[in-house]
């Protein structure tokens, strides 16, 4: 593997051989260029900027950190995506959310609610079990702050709903923290960002099929 490379406008690569690229997206990048002027700094453009050619294989909420997988050309995309697609492509997620949740070290739960557009306040999404689209996630505590009622989860995504982490857990009841769509404000304040980290993923390399894996700790 080649060693991890410095960043490159401020995107940190893990990882980087000929076929794919694994990059840690800091907190307030878009993965792809918006609407507007205004919305065209993103982590592909940085990306592009050093690898030519670097194509976007899934993607992050602009609030949210960690790690992001790109591909080097075109066939990695493809057989990329196809793995997301086909759920082979492992991913774990740490958060912070309000109040105490579950038991430290407990069993891992899971949270099965379908998840729809709330087309009246875009891009919000809601639960909705006549419309919504089956959404599944599974959970473990880490840690609790009794001080600050908080909770440390692990997030293990099943499906890939748009917000599917931050709708389902304001759907217990435990937002996370700094979320600035599905809290209150007084949970928005408690952060200064989105306390959301993708921390792990794991997959099965494009071009030999070897297995890889790579972690980012959250910086929260």
């Amino acid at each position: 593997m080649t060693a991890p490379q410095p960043p490159a406008a401020g995107v940190e690569a893990l990882y980087e051989d000929a076929d794919l690229l694994v990059l840690c997206k800091p907190a307030g990048l878009l993965c792809v260029p918006g609407r507007g002027p205004d919305k065209q700094d993103c982590l592909s453009a940085r990306a592009q900027q050093r690898w030519p050619g670097a194509l976007i294989v899934h993607r992050l909420d602009q609030a949210t950190s960690g790690l992001v997988l790109m591909a080097r050309h075109i066939e990695a995309q493809r057989r990329l995506s196809h793995a997301f697609a086909e759920r082979q492509v492992h991913k774990r997620y740490q958060a912070v959310v309000q109040g105490l949740l579950g038991t430290v070290g407990g069993d891992w739960s899971e949270i099965d609610l379908p998840i729809a557009a709330d087309w009246e306040r875009r891009p919000l999404r809601v639960i909705d079990p006549v419309q919504g689209k089956p959404s599944r996630t599974r959970w473990r505590v880490l840690a609790q702050d009794t001080a600050a009622q908080t909770t440390r989860v692990e997030l293990e995504p099943v499906t890939g709903r748009t917000h599917q982490l931050r709708v389902h857990l304001a759907a217990l009841g435990h937002p996370i923290l700094g979320d600035a769509l599905y809290a209150d404000a007084r949970t928005q304040a408690l952060a200064p960002r989105l306390l959301l980290h993708a921390a792990e993923l794991r997959f099965a390399h494009p071009a030999h099929g070897g297995a890889c894996a790579f972690a980012a700790p959250a910086g929260f």
